[in-house]
C-alpha cells in the first residue's frame, strides 16, 4: 500500500453508515466498519482483514493469508493505560492458546468522526500480568457474579505497541511489518519465559526510550533490579537472569553490542 492511497485515510467513520439501537452498538459497527475497509494486516501485509462473525469466541477479524486473528477494542478519546475486555476466565483461558488474537486498540473522535490512534499489540505480548480482574457484577445484576477484565495496555513494553496511526496521521506499511517481524521471536517462549523478557524489554526501554541513552550497560538495567525483584519474588538471581535475558534479545537481534566492549545499542527503537 503506497504512501499516497487514500483507502489508509484516518478520516473513515463518516464512511460506514449504519443503525442500531444505541451509541455502543453504532461506535462498534463503525469501527469494525472501517477496520474491514481499510486495514491491511500488521502480521503479513494482505491488503484486506476479513470480519469474523458476530459473538465469535476468539475474535473480530482473521487474515486469510496468514491466518492471523485480531481482536478490536475501540475507545473515544486517549487510549489510556487500561481497556476494558471481554470475560476474564475467558481471556484467561485463551492466553496460550495458538489462536489468542492479536489486539488493535482504536481512539476516535466522535465529533470529528475520525480515527485519531490506532496501534496494534501482536498476540506474543500477552502474559497474565497485564490482564486485570474486575470486580464480579452483584447479585442484583442480570448477569450476577460475571467478571470482566482489563488489558494494562500501559504494562506492555512500548515495542509492542505497534503504531497504526498517530494523531490522524498513517504509519508506513513496511515501518508496521518490519516492527512485528523484530519481536516474533516471543513466540518460541513460553508464558513465563516471554513475560521475563518483556520485563527486561520494559527495564531497557526506560534507559533508552525514557531516559535518552543510546548505549547502555548492565549497571544501566540493574537499576531496574528491585522492579524485577518484585515482579518475580520466587527468583534470588535477579541480576544473573537480566544477563540471561540480555543475551536472548541480544541473539534474537533486539539488541546488538556496540564497539565499546560491554555496552549494547538496541537495534529497534519504539
Amino acid at each position: 500500500m503506497g504512501q499516497d492511497d487514500n483507502r489508509w485515510s484516518p478520516l473513515g467513520f463518516a464512511e460506514e453508515q449504519a443503525v442500531f439501537k444505541g451509541p455502543t452498538q453504532n461506535v462498534r459497527a463503525l469501527s469494525e466498519g472501517w477496520v474491514a475497509a481499510h486495514m491491511f494486516c500488521p502480521a503479513c501485509g494482505a491488503e484486506r482483514l476479513r470480519a469474523l462473525p458476530n459473538n465469535s469466541p476468539v475474535g473480530d477479524f482473521v487474515c486469510d493469508a496468514c491466518a492471523e486473528e485480531f481482536e478490536l477494542k475501540a475507545k473515544k478519546g486517549a487510549l489510556g493505560k487500561s481497556i476494558p475486555d471481554g470475560a476474564f476466565g475467558a481471556m484467561t483461558a485463551r492466553l496460550a492458546a495458538r489462536n489468542n488474537p492479536s489486539l488493535f486498540a482504536m481512539s476516535y473522535d466522535r465529533d470529528r468522526t475520525t480515527v485519531t490512534d490506532l496501534i496494534v499489540v501482536p498476540r506474543h505480548f500477552f502474559t497474565q500480568d497485564i490482564i486485570q480482574a474486575r470486580k464480579p457484577l452483584s447479585a442484583t445484576a442480570r448477569r450476577a457474579g460475571w467478571q470482566g477484565c482489563k488489558i494494562l495496555i500501559g504494562q506492555v513494553p512500548l515495542t509492542g505497541r505497534i503504531p497504526l496511526i498517530t494523531r490522524g496521521t498513517h504509519v508506513s506499511k513496511g515501518d508496521v511489518l518490519d516492527r512485528w517481524q523484530a519481536t516474533l521471536f516471543l513466540r518460541d517462549a513460553s508464558l513465563n519465559a516471554r513475560g521475563w523478557l518483556l520485563a527486561v524489554m520494559k527495564a531497557v526501554e526506560a534507559v533508552t526510550d525514557f531516559g535518552g541513552k543510546a548505549e547502555f550497560d548492565l549497571d544501566d538495567v540493574y537499576v531496574h533490579e528491585a522492579t524485577l525483584a518484585a515482579l518475580y519474588p520466587d527468583n534470588h538471581n535477579v541480576r544473573p537472569k537480566i544477563r540471561q535475558q540480555l543475551q536472548v534479545l541480544r541473539d534474537r537481534g533486539w539488541l546488538e553490542f556496540t564497539a565499546r566492549r560491554g555496552t549494547y545499542r538496541r537495534t529497534h527503537s519504539a
